[in-house]
């Protein structure tokens, strides 16, 4: 276990900064062209991927006791990467939108390149400091969003998905059997739509319009029409497509990492609408060191649920016997989730077996493969 002496320590830090190495290679791809406008797609899925079978799993938990004073600069890299991701996205409009030195192609496949970091590091981060108390965390975690255009995603995560996962009511858990290019477009359909819903019944709890003025979409609506002019500002119609590209790439990848960490995982149904608490066997778990690194222990995904106000640097991780474990980090899984009949043909044994192991008394699962269990009250 490591103790609160060694957390403190701000070395013990500096691997979850590695979300930094991201920024030269955005700049040398636009500065140079060519191949090198493909670094950050390779040093995200490639890259990680083989640091994960070098480095293999860290298995190792923190002391759930340490104090909130020494996680400081843990919770400082998420603080400081709004504003290391607006220069990034807005410094990368005005620089392709007044240089001629890049191809067609090749501004494309580099703002590709951007989407992986606002998606991969951006609205990873914004979900960490969604799940934080302090005013300054949720705001950051609302600018990231604002910057790919998918600012419900703080409604619909925090009163939807984490209230209602694993049952019909969750848009972003994956049915058994659901290929990913089925599930995405159904999710880009849904998830708004459960967001504005759950906001307006909070309100009419408190006996006050949907349209009022503390309904969190109008901040969502002026952040994202802000962001979308100043691109325009910055570059242009050209500026402004750009712009949108990489929030469509950051959305795209949130969605499959989204599918990856439920898919086929339901909790049982108790009878009469109600649905067992989450425990960490309702999510995949995965333990692979660098990408955790990277994706400041996301893939620690089975205690997020379980309590997911707990920071990141101290997110447990679970045994086989505890949680279900993914075979690789989600640079891998996510690339075979494209493919869906190889996802099928790998995943729905682990499903398989996941049932047998928790729910070996339950033996018609027609209903949770089809998501017509009834709705949670």
């Amino acid at each position: 276990m490591l103790t609160a002496e060694q957390i403190r320590r701000w070395h013990n830090t500096l691997p979850f900064w590695v979300s930094l190495t991201v920024v030269p290679l955005a700049i040398l791809g636009a500065v140079q062209g060519g191949l090198w406008v493909v670094l950050l797609p390779v040093y995200g899925w490639i890259g990680f991927s083989l640091l994960d079978a070098l480095t293999g799993l860290n298995e190792e938990n923190a002391d759930l006791e340490t104090p909130e004073e020494d996680l400081f600069w843990y919770r400082f890299i998420t603080i400081i990467w709004f504003p290391i991701q607006f220069c990034v996205i807005y410094g990368m409009i005005w620089w392709v939108t007044h240089s001629d030195h890049l191809s067609t192609l090749e501004t494309l496949v580099l703002f590709f390149g951007v989407g992986v970091i606002s998606g991969t590091i951006g609205i990873n981060y914004s979900h960490e400091l969604m799940h934080q108390k302090p005013a300054l965390e949720r705001w950051m975690a609302d600018l990231l969003l604002g910057t790919v255009l998918y600012s419900h995603f703080r409604s619909e995560h925090l009163l939807v998905h984490h209230r209602y996962v694993g049952t019909p009511r969750d848009p972003v858990t994956a049915r058994y059997n659901e290929g990913f290019h089925r599930f995405f477009p159904r999710v880009l359909r849904q998830c708004p739509q459960s967001a504005w819903k759950a906001e307006a019944a909070m309100l009419a709890r408190k006996g006050l319009p949907p349209f009022h003025p503390s309904n969190p979409f109008l901040r969502y609506a002026l952040l994202q029409a802000g962001f979308l002019l100043l691109a325009f500002l910055v570059g242009g119609w050209a500026g402004l497509g750009l712009f949108c590209l990489q929030a469509f790439v950051a959305i795209w990848q949130l969605e499959l990492v989204n599918y990856v960490e439920h898919y086929g995982l339901t909790r049982k149904h108790l009878g009469d609408g109600k649905y067992e608490h989450v425990r960490p066997h309702h999510s995949w778990n995965a333990a692979q060191k660098a990408s955790n690194w990277l994706l400041i222990n996301l893939q620690r995904h089975s205690d997020h649920h379980y309590k997911p106000n707990r920071r990141f640097p101290l997110l447990q991780t679970y045994s086989a016997e505890e949680a279900p474990q993914l075979p690789f980090g989600y640079p891998v899984m996510t690339a075979l989730a494209m493919i869906p009949p190889a996802w099928r043909r790998y995943m729905n044994p682990k499903v398989r077996a996941w049932r047998r192991q928790y729910y070996p008394e339950i033996e018609d699962w027609s209903a949770y493969k089809a998501g017509t269990n009834p709705l949670p009250r």
